[in-house]
């Protein structure tokens, strides 16, 4: 039960990060698509993965 907590809390706060990422990204054209695999990697490592994709979508 408390791992099913813990994953709704960071998948709802992986979105969230995906969604404000998406947001200010328009202003220096960083688009994070939103699909399955950038909202698990998001989910597991929360801020260290936003900042993966950054980097990633960047390059």
């Amino acid at each position: 039960m408390k791992f099913i907590k813990w994953l709704l809390k960071s998948l709802i706060i992986a979105l969230i990060l995906l969604f404000i990422t998406n947001i200010v990204g328009r202003y220096v054209n960083i688009n994070i698509p939103i699909n399955i695999w950038t909202i698990s990697l998001v989910t597991i490592f929360r801020i260290p993965g936003i900042i993966i994709l950054i980097i990633f979508f960047l390059l």
